[in-house]
């Protein structure tokens, strides 16, 4: 399996590229008030408003300043009633893209935070899947994914 590697803090993580849809250079982002601290904004991408989230915010940690390298991962998430919608990802220090075996994938043993999966280690260190069915609470999925052509 192939996974695109980046940081949330110091830690080193991955995406699956068959969850990746597109990679973009970070954008300027509407702000959501009253949104939870861990949504970073609205990406207008081609006039489709797509939510983005802050993956050093929900993990805990202080949100990351925007560098040369940080990046939006667009990803197909899944919806409750079925069928997708795109979701950003705001992934710091986006380094590149690593092969690692299925058989090197371990369970971490430790479950800290339900968007956090199995864990391998690289010659550059431990790597650490982040699972998108664990991203999103339903109160928040429910928040950012409304039916189309409804308001709040």
């Amino acid at each position: 399996m192939k996974a695109l590697v980046f940081r949330i803090g110091p830690d080193r993580y991955g995406l699956p590229l068959s969850v990746v849809a597109r990679v973009l250079p970070a954008a300027a982002l509407k702000q959501l008030p009253l949104a939870p601290p861990f949504v970073a904004g609205l990406l207008d991408l081609h006039g489709e408003p797509v939510p983005v989230i802050d993956l050093a915010r929900l993990a805990g940690l202080d949100s990351e300043a925007v560098c040369f390298d940080t990046r939006i991962v667009l990803v197909d998430y899944a919806q409750d009633g079925g069928g997708t919608r795109p979701l950003g990802l705001l992934a710091g220090h986006v380094s590149g893209i690593v092969a690692l075996q299925q058989a090197a994938l371990a369970e971490p043993g430790v479950t800290a935070a339900p968007f956090l999966g199995r864990v391998a280690s690289a010659p550059d260190g431990m790597l650490q899947l982040i699972e998108l069915d664990g991203l999103l609470g339903a109160e928040v999925r429910a928040l950012l994914f409304q039916p189309r052509g409804e308001a709040a």
